[in-house]
């Protein structure tokens, strides 16, 4: 061997005589096409993290750059939309993948560019993820919702949102004192293709408040529906803390199941159980908003008489999420 020359990987196996690991079980692997976060709270990092908790390997690819910190967004740099396509094309031919997550993907343009790649992946189940984007100018928010309603919503498996930014992009119209039932919302996703909705913070009013005053809404729902009505869901007990980054959490974790094979209603009670965890188990790493511990299982157990997490949260256990008993209201974020 020349001083100018070095080993290859498969010259280093073959030296010392261990076999590469060929045969060896692969994670499912995820694609993600979602934005940059510099703060680690959301878009693909927050992906990764989650993929990377639930056991898939993490395909992501970066549809925009965000500037912004744990407590807003100021703005965001749109990737170019063959770039977008480039970066998958290029890892596709290369990676079987098991799923599809999607995000923000920046520009009209790039929906139109990744909705061309899912199309060739009809059987790979997609869970879609629509952020609230108030942030965004009214002059590139309509122009991309309009793409994203006509171009994701009919490849997608299951659309991940929150009740108001639901019902704000799927039934505008609505001008009910009632809120839109998921099952009201599933069939306005349905029209466009959708198979089922996932619709997290849905109020629910009770009788009695925190510590037996009256009014005031307590308890929030998560509900899975088709148009034909509600499938599973999970109430949550409300918690005063702002988070940021539980819904890409969430739709990346239900991800990170189907592409494992999870049945849907199975999966999506895990999905919401390690969710919940990971905000229970939550820190604040700036002056902004909670962000989502998506290891928390992996973290040494507390000294006795510590306190969780949060303030007045249960210490976290270090062990892999399990899916609690439905019925049983967990704290809700």
């Amino acid at each position: 061997m020349t001083a100018s020359s070095s080993p290859t990987p498969d010259a280093i196996v073959a030296d010392t005589g261990i076999d590469a690991p060929q045969d060896a079980a692969a994670p499912a692997c995820v694609m993600s096409f979602n934005a940059a976060d510099p703060s680690g709270a959301g878009g693909l990092a927050g992906d990764i993290s989650t993929l990377a908790a639930m056991g898939a390997h993490a395909l992501p690819v970066t549809t925009s750059v965000l500037l912004r910190d744990t407590a807003e967004i100021f703005d965001h740099h749109a990737i170019d939309a063959e770039v977008v396509a480039e970066q998958a094309r290029t890892v596709l031919e290369d990676i079987t993948v098991s799923g599809f997550k999607v995000g923000f993907l920046g520009s009209a343009d790039a929906v139109s560019a990744v909705a061309e790649i899912l199309s060739d992946y009809p059987d790979v189940p997609l869970v879609t993820y629509l952020p609230n984007l108030g942030w965004l100018d009214e002059d590139q928010a309509q122009p991309y919702l309009e793409a994203f309603r006509e171009l994701i919503l009919p490849a997608t498996e299951v659309l991940v949102g929150n009740h108001k930014t639901l019902t704000d992009f799927l039934l505008p119209d609505w001008d009910s004192e009632r809120p839109a039932s998921a099952r009201e919302l599933a069939v306005a996703a349905g029209e466009h293709g959708t198979r089922f909705v996932l619709v997290s913070g849905i109020m629910l009013a009770t009788k009695g408040g925190k510590g037996g005053k009256a009014g005031g809404d307590q308890f929030i729902d998560n509900v899975l529906a088709s148009p034909q009505g509600a499938l599973t869901g999970e109430k949550f007990e409300m918690f005063e803390t702002s988070f940021v980054g539980a819904g890409d959490t969430l739709s990346a974790a239900l991800a990170a199941l189907l592409a494992a094979g999870a049945e849907l209603q199975a999966a999506v009670g895990e999905a919401l159980a390690f969710m919940d965890q990971t905000l229970d188990s939550g820190f604040r790493p700036g002056m902004g908003n909670v962000v989502p511990d998506r290891f928390f299982w992996a973290l040494p157990p507390d000294e006795e008489g510590d306190e969780g997490a949060l303030e007045g949260g249960p210490v976290p256990e270090p062990e892999l999420p399990e899916t609690k008993s439905k019925g049983a209201p967990r704290r809700v974020h």
